[in-house]
């Protein structure tokens, strides 16, 4: 597996690049977050890859970051769901805009993806809740908010409850009374 190439970027070509490496050169396909925030042509670049073996191709794909990597493995671990569906969907979100998308079970974000329709996702939605929860926004986790919001889903709240009660905690709140401000805004919707 190559889990990782550093060289000079050669040539961009969405959705493709061309790196070289020490005389030998790659194509890697990225998502077009990752191609927008590449540097200009001839400077060093590093991706994070994957790399997908199939009977009549091998095919590299790069992400400028870890997170974005980890959210292509889950995407293409479900059924029916492909290396260039996972890409589409990672040029379409960013990895926290997928994951607020799952936490808040919100398939109407997801089908403004090219080739994503409503049912497949209400699948990837399905598929995905729980395993993005680390890709949140850092503003939703940011202080005591982020064990607020464990704490509600470990009372039984669903994530999408949880994270409306949080939104509208103040910042640097304290654990208890986080809590209990939640629990009150909880109640009263």
């Amino acid at each position: 597996m190559i889990g990782r190439i550093a060289g000079k970027l050669v040539a961009k070509h969405p959705p493709q690049v061309l790196v070289e490496v020490s005389g030998l050169a790659y194509e890697v396909d990225v998502p077009m977050s990752t191609f927008y925030a590449l540097p200009a042509t001839g400077e060093a670049v590093t991706l994070h890859t994957h790399l997908v073996v199939r009977e009549d191709a091998h095919i590299l794909f790069g992400f400028g970051t870890q997170e974005e990597r980890a959210a292509f493995r889950q995407l293409i671990r479900i059924s029916g769901i492909g290396a260039r569906t996972a890409l589409a969907v990672l040029s379409g979100l960013s990895v926290a805009e997928l994951a607020q998308a799952v936490a808040m079970q919100e398939p109407a974000r997801l089908t403004r993806v090219p080739g994503i329709g409503k049912k497949t996702a209400e699948r990837l939605l399905l598929e995905l809740k729980g395993k993005l929860a680390e890709a949140l926004p850092s503003e939703v986790k940011s202080g005591g908010n982020g064990d607020v919001l464990n704490a509600l889903v470990g009372l039984g709240y669903s994530e999408k409850e949880a994270l409306v009660a949080v939104k509208g905690l103040p910042a640097g709140i304290g654990l208890a009374e986080g809590i209990r401000a939640a629990l009150k805004g909880l109640a009263k919707g």
